[in-house]
């Protein structure tokens, strides 16, 4: 009687391979959340990189605004470049420089865009 009801699925044969399946589906989760922490890093490193182009690319023009708008963002540029980024924009007003960066991320981030920031830098005022 007891092999009869294994056979008609009642038994502990019923639940042969689940544990397979549980196990595939853990791990699809695994990766897939692995994907998207290493995405996650990657726009966030893209992002830091970014704003430190951009600040330091402020800095240097404001060490050049006192010789006009031209030379200041000349130089913001220059850095820019170096660092293989992107100069959206720069402003003079009054002494002091704004600049706008763009960096492409790698990996999964960049079907996002590119990483963008800004920056101001100009004279310290003694009080």
């Amino acid at each position: 009687m007891r092999f009869s009801r294994l056979r008609a699925g009642r038994g502990p044969d019923r639940e042969r391979g689940s544990a397979t399946v549980l196990s595939v589906g853990v791990m699809a989760a695994l990766v897939l959340f692995a994907g998207a922490f290493a995405g996650l890093g990657q726009a966030s490193a893209a992002r830091h990189r970014a704003q430190g182009v951009a600040d330091a690319a402020a800095l240097a023009g404001a060490a050049r605004v006192l010789l006009g708008e031209g030379e200041a963002c000349g130089q913001a540029e220059k850095l820019v470049a170096a660092s293989d980024a992107e100069l959206e924009r720069c402003e003079v007003k009054d002494l002091e420089v704004t600049v706008h960066v763009a960096v492409e991320p790698a990996g999964i981030p960049a079907l996002f865009g590119p990483a963008r920031a800004v920056s101001r830098a100009g004279p310290v005022m003694a009080h």
